[in-house]
């Protein structure tokens, strides 16, 4: 059974999630206790997706969250650097005709400048060997004042919530992953993972030297996950993002 460590070197991260794609979806909804669901229709309703725009969705997995996106008509493509992961999503995907499975590197994105409308990545950046340069290369496909939208596990700021949490990670998960996973060693990974990741300020820091604008981030279920948002300058050149100004005399 194969498990990435922290070096999170790609071939490994994309074996790994090889060998969890069949079950991933399920496992994530016992590991979570259900919460999966609600950060999903979190972070739907912060991308805002809306019909006929063009949505990239990073580390896709199996495509439930790229589905959630394309709800509205929005047309979203599901990129993940795992070839099992794209062959579950499209099998399952295989009826939705807006979504595209496209298998790619978040570090070296296969796509033009300014393609997306939005970017968005779930539970994804802290598995990138290089999330910096992956910021980069959100910005670079996002179209001028586009959005990019991250969800990613955080540190709770309340210090007795964050004590608990942490053993749960030490105690909790590796029981649930036993019984609900495939590959439980790399559930091992995925502890070790959240807890070398940093904090919600650290992340919004990166987001700004990446070029982002308006960056902000509100706490999930006690701040155990964290949803971020910025812009991508440019705001003039894009007709949603630019606020409607009333004719005089209305």
């Amino acid at each position: 059974m194969s498990k990435a460590d922290l070096s999170k070197q790609p071939e490994q991260v994309a074996a790994m999630f090889d060998e969890v794609s069949t079950h991933y979806d399920r496992t994530n909804n016992v590991l979570s206790m259900g919460n999966a669901v609600l950060w999903r229709v979190a972070t739907t309703r912060a991308v805002d997706p809306r019909a006929g725009e063009r949505i990239l969705d990073v580390a896709a997995g199996t495509g439930t969250s790229s589905a959630s996106l394309a709800k509205n008509g929005a047309r979203v493509v599901a990129a993940d650097f795992s070839a099992g992961m794209i062959e579950v999503g499209r099998v399952r995907q295989a009826a939705n005709p807006f979504v595209e499975f496209v298998q790619a590197d978040a570090t070296a994105l296969p796509f033009a400048d300014g393609e997306f409308d939005a970017v968005t990545i779930s539970f994804g950046l802290r598995n990138i060997v290089d999330p910096k340069q992956a910021l980069a290369e959100f910005l670079r496909v996002t179209k001028p004042g586009g959005r990019l939208v991250i969800c990613e596990f955080s540190q709770p700021p309340v210090p007795l919530i964050r004590a608990g949490y942490s053993a749960y990670l030490r105690y909790g998960m590796p029981v649930l992953a036993r019984v609900a996973s495939s590959n439980p060693a790399a559930y091992d990974y995925l502890m070790d993972s959240i807890e070398a990741w940093p904090s919600q300020l650290v992340l919004a820091d990166w987001l700004r030297e990446a070029g982002y604008e308006d960056v902000a981030y509100r706490n999930l279920t006690a701040g155990i996950v964290a949803l971020h948002r910025g812009r991508k300058p440019g705001l003039e050149s894009n007709p949603r993002a630019t606020p409607t100004v009333p004719p005089k005399g209305e």
